[in-house]
């Protein structure tokens, strides 16, 4: 029997569907026989005869009592669990796979990555039949639980079926990975990640080069209708027993190709004695959050020339279970209060955090603006405080912006380009158009950024950064972090900071001042609705001001400059130029609105017009916040 089937997203409520629940158990039973794994096929058994078990002496039709009525429950929360499981094959998608680890076919599981390598390489036996030599993939893993394994059964399906692999070393950084692919001249890349997501989840990205993709996209993460054509060959996979599996024959790449990374990434700082010296008087805070680029990046960094660079030892090693965050994440509360208070002790100038696969690069500063007189010494007092990605997004574009104006033509795409997603700050176009630079707005995600015609820089608000697409088609923290350090280091040679930075672009195209309102469900139900009910009724105002525009961009944009193809999402924008998006998360179980206001500043403006700006700008958001929230019933 075929362990997954239509059958298997028939949920069963309770005992008067009895017919449904042996369906149910016959699909978990099929399952477990060809579960590789004894871990999770154990689990399964145990569940099922959790939901199997009936109290002892309850006669039909009698009221249990309450020890009767604990197996009851526990029988009932047995079979809801393995209902959700069984709910069908988590859905291969441009994200590839995320999801909780656990046994089922709606987990990441062996069983899983198995049955999706084995599709991917059917896909890609496919796209280059006839052609020699043989299809080359690039597999890659972080230190998450069980990322190894993953990347280990991936490396026996590929081998199996005549596939030349490079497995990595050891669990190293995405934008390792995402370099490989594009310097080994791979036909493909897997990295076994789950990026920032909670300690329970694992995932697996897809990354397409080589003679598969040739354009702008080549060695970025695949886009539609690549993930329908991959998952429809996973779904083609009768049985994990069907799948060969080799015991050896790939390859374990050398620290060579980690050497490749970071030359590649030290080439990004300026390199002359000045610069080493302006590097070595820069004191900065590192933290990978428990993840696999601490040791990477703080080389990375030590070679450039920031030899004053201090990792947070509490979460400078991997560790699979981030046990000093909530969420393993710099965007969310509490994840840098132990980088900032070193910082704030240690009187550095600047705070850098990688996710834990270092994709993304948060980075906080000083900033008098926040400084708290008479409060309690803390991290908050002294005025530090995270940067918010379009913030850090301005000053690398910007940065991006003007070496492309000093460089050599010659060195450049025909015609340069920066971009950023729709939901980021509109202040990167500006910046380009100033600059007479190309800017293109993109779908969410940097499946997208990274395809635009001529990218030399890219980025999207959730602290994704592309700095060196020439290299790295995707985000990337490391390399982010030696430009915005290196910036650091220039400003400070002039007594200046990135705030004073971030004043000068204001001063030049007003100040664009950004934020998120997010909501995290349970009932994923609960998301499509919100969104629905917002596209039916949308607001008439906003903080204040008349929405003029509602664009239902499930529709597409072509009537809009943007032009961008359909995806779930509402914009709006009012009279004062406040801009709304609302969307679904391509990642994570939340609905996401992004809020942007824009307040003019005159170019010669002084500190203190610049601090009225800001508190305008801040009330401004205050209540856009507030109606976004009561519009949408968060």
């Amino acid at each position: 029997m075929d362990p997954v089937s239509a059958d298997a997203t028939q949920t069963p409520q309770d005992d008067d569907a009895p017919g449904r629940w042996d369906a149910l158990a016959a699909q978990v039973e099929a399952w477990v026989a060809d579960d590789p794994d004894p871990q999770t096929a154990d689990e399964l058994r145990t569940l099922l005869a959790t939901a199997r078990r009936t109290p002892d002496s309850l006669a039909p039709g009698a009221t249990p009592d309450p020890t009767q009525q604990q197996v009851l429950d526990a029988a009932s929360r047995a079979r809801a669990d393995l209902a959700d499981r069984f709910s069908g094959l988590l859905q291969f998608g441009t994200a590839g796979l995320r999801g909780e680890l656990a046994g089922g076919p709606h987990r990441m599981n062996r069983a899983v990555v198995i049955r999706a390598a084995a599709g991917l390489a059917d896909f890609l036996l496919g796209e280059l039949e006839g052609r020699t030599p043989a299809p080359r993939v690039v597999v890659g893993y972080d230190a998450r639980h069980n990322s190894h394994r993953f990347a280990l059964d991936t490396a026996a399906v590929m081998t199996a079926v005549g596939i030349e692999v490079h497995l990595l070393p050891a669990p190293l950084p995405t934008p390792v990975l995402a370099f490989a692919v594009r310097h080994l001249h791979a036909d493909a890349g897997v990295m076994v990640t789950a990026s920032h997501n909670p300690p329970r989840d694992n995932g697996y990205k897809v990354y397409l080069g080589g003679r598969v993709v040739t354009d702008g996209g080549q060695g970025a993460q695949i886009v539609p209708p690549t993930d329908a054509a991959i998952a429809a060959e996973i779904h083609r996979v009768p049985s994990v027993a069907s799948v060969p599996r080799a015991e050896q024959g790939w390859t374990v790449l050398g620290p060579e190709i980690v050497e490749e990374y970071t030359r590649t990434a030290v080439a990004l700082a300026a390199d002359d004695t000045a610069a080493r010296e302006r590097a070595a008087r820069l004191k900065v805070v590192l933290t990978p959050l428990h993840g696999v680029g601490g040791a990477v990046a703080h080389d990375v960094l030590a070679r450039a020339g920031f030899t004053d660079v201090t990792l947070v030892p509490e979460q400078a090693e991997p560790d699979p279970d981030f046990p000093t965050v909530t969420f393993p994440n710099p965007e969310e509360p509490g994840a840098m209060d132990l980088a900032l208070a070193l910082a704030s002790a240690t009187r550095a100038d600047l705070v850098v955090a990688l996710d834990p696969d270092a994709d993304r690069c948060a980075v906080a500063v000083v900033d008098t603006r926040h400084h708290v007189k008479g409060a309690p010494q803390s991290p908050q007092a002294d005025g530090w405080r995270m940067l918010h990605g379009d913030e850090v997004g301005a000053l690398l574009g910007a940065d991006a912006v003007a070496r492309a104006g000093a460089a050599d033509p010659a060195t450049l795409p025909a015609h340069p380009a920066v971009a950023c997603s729709i939901v980021s700050s509109r202040l990167l176009g500006r910046i380009a158009a100033s600059a007479g630079l190309g800017f293109a707005p993109t779908l969410t995600g940097f499946k997208w950024i990274s395809r635009t015609e001529g990218l030399v820089f890219g980025y999207e608000e959730a602290l994704g950064y592309c700095v060196d697409p020439a290299h790295v088609r995707d985000k990337d923290g490391i390399s982010a972090a030696v430009r915005v350090v290196d910036l650091a280091a220039r400003l400070a040679a002039e007594g200046r900071t990135l705030v004073d930075a971030l004043d000068d672009l204001a001063r030049a195209h007003g100040l664009h001042v950004s934020d998120q309102v997010s909501a995290r469900f349970t009932d994923l139900g609960r998301i499509a609705s919100t969104v629905q009910a917002l596209r039916s009724a949308p607001p008439t105002s906003l903080g204040g001001s008349e929405v003029v525009q509602v664009v239902d961009l499930a529709a597409g944009t072509e009537d809009d400059r943007d032009g961008l193809p359909p995806t779930d999402g509402i914009r709006l924008l009012t009279a004062d130029g406040t801009r709304v998006v609302v969307r679904p998360s391509g990642t994570e179980p939340k609905v996401k609105c992004y809020l942007e206001v824009v307040v003019p500043v005159a170019p010669d403006a002084d500190r203190h017009a610049l601090d009225a700006a800001h508190r305008t700008a801040r009330a401004r958001l205050t209540a856009v916040a507030a109606d976004v929230r009561a519009t949408l019933g968060l």
